[in-house]
């Protein structure tokens, strides 16, 4: 990138880099596309609370499924497109289960992009919906 007046990079004493300065113009033409990857990067670097899952409810959904189809565990966010075939035994676990009720509504947090992303199981068909994250 070479030395540039709008980038910036600060060192500690012994010369270890501990991050880097933009200026206020680089921010303006360049801060919208580097958001969504410093928030990504962020949430991997930070340590996440372990959420609890109210499998209960899951469970109960389950046991009173009535639907002409079988159950599909997948899940698929249309905010950021991040999805499984399997909420529960997907390794990485991309989905957080927040609620399941015994009338078809399955709500999951999306752990890539923060939206809530609801699975709607109607009488003859499933539909996803996805709601982003509010900025905080």
């Amino acid at each position: 990138m070479g030395k540039s007046r709008h980038v910036l990079p600060l060192y500690d004493a012994e010369g270890a880099l501990h991050g880097i300065l933009l200026s206020p113009e680089l921010w303006r033409v360049a801060g919208p596309r580097l958001e969504p990857v410093l928030k990504a990067a962020l949430a991997q670097l930070e340590p996440q609370p372990e959420l609890q899952e109210p499998l209960e409810a899951w469970e109960s959904f389950l046991q009173y499924w009535d639907f002409k189809y079988p159950v599909e565990a997948s899940v698929s966010c249309k905010n950021c497109g991040a999805s499984t075939e399997n909420w529960q035994e997907d390794p990485q676990h991309p989905f957080v289960l927040k609620s399941a009720q015994l009338g078809g509504l399955v709500v999951f947090l999306c752990k890539s992009c923060g939206a809530i992303v609801r699975k709607k199981h109607f009488k003859d068909h499933v539909c996803f919906e996805a709601t982003p994250r509010t900025a905080s």
